[in-house]
């Protein structure tokens, strides 16, 4: 399970079990950890660190001093976004989990604001919030409709784009919608802010770990749904979310398991209410995007290498290679 580390806790009193699930957060990680625990509500922070070797938990360390109510364990290796949110969801002792990323900020009065929108909806297992970039622009995925084999389709096509107006071809993200003045419920969420009710994850049951990275919130708001349960977005509680800190050095590994999770989650809720041809046109269509890409990720490291400023003559390499010579 890893290796673990415990300083003062009092779950008793814990409102909110925080998971956050750490792999070279960098700087960001203690910020996080620092403000999720600077919550108005009790709340009680679980990190789950999966192998970071940046040197972000021991800034962490640092950072937070003695006597906070943290519970860290240490993988030791990347098991997986998923299955370190499940370690995290097995100790969490609070009425609510929040998962929450590490490159993501909160506000002290956030989850009481939250909890707030949440016991006035008791139909709702989760909610999410209004997710921001660092340039204030609301972050595509906080809010949106179900990516169904068509809807990806039309969205990898630009079909939404030719048919602006026509029902059928709009895409699953909502964020060029203008957001609702208040709580509505959605067909998904971002998996960045995620707030659940504990009893609903005890009908629903943990994330599906066959997703190593990207889509298992959607899988999970899926059974959600599919168990009964609604999915609140909360427009005026604002957190933000420093998208990509964790995975700016492996983009073509993360860009992989973001397709392969979609192909996924097309087989598992779809492969029998669509057509399998169309099945197959949208795989198809899935792992040619992924190949472009991966090739532009490529091509702008070679290029960005070229742009290397070379020592001018007599300088640098060329000076100490002319001394030798000389």
């Amino acid at each position: 399970m890893g290796r673990r580390m415990d300083n003062e806790r009092d779950t008793k009193t814990a409102l909110v079990s925080i998971v956050i699930v750490n792999f070279n957060g960098g700087d960001l990680l203690g910020e996080c950890v620092l403000a999720a625990l600077s919550a108005t509500v009790p709340v009680e922070v679980i990190l789950i660190d999966n192998g970071s070797s940046d040197g972000s938990m021991a800034s962490l360390r640092t950072a937070i001093g003695t006597g906070a109510r943290l519970r860290v364990v240490e993988n030791g290796r990347n098991l997986g976004f998923a299955h370190a949110c499940n370690q995290g969801l097995t100790y969490a002792m609070g009425k609510y989990v929040l998962l929450l990323n590490p490159d993501c900020v909160i506000q002290s009065h956030t989850l009481a604001q939250m909890i707030e929108a949440m016991e006035a909806h008791p139909h709702a297992g989760m909610a999410g919030s209004l997710i921001r970039n660092p340039d204030g622009t609301e972050q595509a995925g906080c809010r949106r409709a179900v990516p169904t084999p068509w809807r990806s389709l039309v969205r990898i096509l630009h079909l939404n784009k030719l048919f602006p107006r026509h029902p059928q071809f709009q895409t699953f993200l909502l964020n060029r919608r203008s957001a609702p003045a208040e709580p509505v419920f959605v067909e998904a969420i971002s998996g960045a802010f995620m707030l659940v009710r504990h009893g609903a994850i005890r009908d629903v049951g943990l994330l599906d770990e066959g997703y190593f990275l990207h889509c298992e919130d959607l899988d999970w708001c899926m059974r959600f749904s599919q168990a009964g349960w609604k999915i609140l977005f909360v427009p005026n509680v604002e957190v933000v979310h420093y998208k990509g800190r964790c995975s700016v050095n492996r983009p073509v590994f993360v860009e992989w398991h973001k397709h392969r999770g979609m192909v996924r989650f097309y087989r598992k809720y779809f492969r029998h209410r669509y057509p399998l041809p169309l099945l197959w046109l949208v795989e198809f269509a899935v792992w040619t995007r992924f190949l472009v890409l991966a090739t532009q990720i490529g091509v702008r490291r070679i290029f960005s290498k070229w742009r290397t400023p070379i020592p001018a003559f007599g300088t640098g390499r060329h000076e100490s290679n002319a001394k030798f010579r000389s």
